[in-house]
């Protein structure tokens, strides 16, 4: 029974983040209790159980098939940020707002795109491989382009900004791979539950920040929407196109679709929290995305069973 509740859970997370959203913008009380300073650590549960479910098998495939992870990756970390540099100068946001958009592009694939991949029928074996592969990249990518994409705006502390990524992404990611080594009848036993686990604090992440930016996103919130919206859809678009174009097998396209639609913006959000305290909008682009990224993906795995 209780593998069945969990099972549920994950397959309904984009509703169950979208629930969360919308009381914590109604009742902002309801999560505004939590402090920001929880999301780092919340983070950090996340990728440990990245790391239980990550085994030597992931990463021989990236060895096995580095074309495919390099063109994955190369699209993640190409596709994204172009385009929230774009977006953001096509609709002239104001420069927090801006700040934020660029934050979330630069970050690496979501953990969430490996359930999503799995519930399209993708290849799992690649979005797992892509994930890894971004996130162990991320700590130098993320701030580089971070710092070439809104560098003029404000001041961007790249090395402050890889040793967060390296505190909140990658350390509990070799922990994970630790317990997995040495501890592996312990991880086997709490391997089933962790997408249910990892989906609840995904939407406490979301709701700690929506709550703490109420204000804010009733007030401006629509075209930082839109925005957010646009980003994401063409990311999938992108992604599954430029498969095609390379004439990658439909389950390939599918996982390059989700891994470069989908990013870590819980991430961006606390890389906005710890790095640019001065501009407090930056959280809300990623508050954003992590509503709707959830559920356009939730909706593209049913399309892209369809066709």
């Amino acid at each position: 029974m209780f593998k069945k509740i969990c099972d549920f859970i994950a397959r309904w997370m984009g509703l169950m983040v979208l629930l969360v959203a919308v009381v914590s913008l109604c009742l902002p009380a309801s999560f505004q209790w939590v402090d920001t300073w929880a999301i780092n650590p919340m983070l950090g549960v996340i990728m440990f159980g990245m790391g239980l479910t990550l085994s030597p098998h992931d990463f021989r495939i990236v060895l096995s098939r580095p074309k495919d992870i390099l063109i994955g990756c190369l699209a993640q970390f190409t596709v994204m940020p172009l385009l929230a540099w774009g977006l953001t100068w096509i609709f002239s946001l104001p420069k927090e707002l801006a700040l934020g958009v660029i934050l979330v592009g630069c970050c690496p694939g979501g953990t969430a795109s490996n359930v999503i991949t799995y519930l399209a029928k993708g290849d799992l074996a690649l979005s797992v491989g892509m994930t890894a592969t971004s996130t162990l990249l991320a700590p130098v990518l993320t701030p580089l382009l971070v710092w070439l994409m809104a560098g003029t705006m404000v001041d961007v502390d790249t090395l402050g900004m890889l040793q967060s990524i390296v505190y909140v992404v990658i350390a509990p990611i070799i922990i994970g791979l630790l317990c997995q080594r040495y501890l592996p009848q312990a991880t086997k036993s709490v391997v089933p539950y962790l997408p249910a686990f990892s989906s609840i604090v995904i939407a406490l992440v979301v709701g700690i920040i929506v709550s703490h930016n109420a204000d804010r996103l009733l007030v401006g919130g629509l075209i930082v929407i839109l925005v957010v919206m646009a980003h994401n859809l063409l990311g999938l678009s992108i992604g599954f196109l430029l498969g095609r174009l390379i004439r990658l097998p439909k389950p390939k396209c599918v996982a390059v679709s989700i891994e470069v639609g989908m990013q870590n913006s819980g991430l961006a959000s606390s890389l906005a929290v710890l790095h640019f305290a001065a501009y407090p909008l930056a959280t809300i682009p990623g508050a954003i995305f992590s509503v709707w990224h959830n559920i356009s993906g939730a909706l593209a795995a049913k399309w892209y069973q369809q066709i």
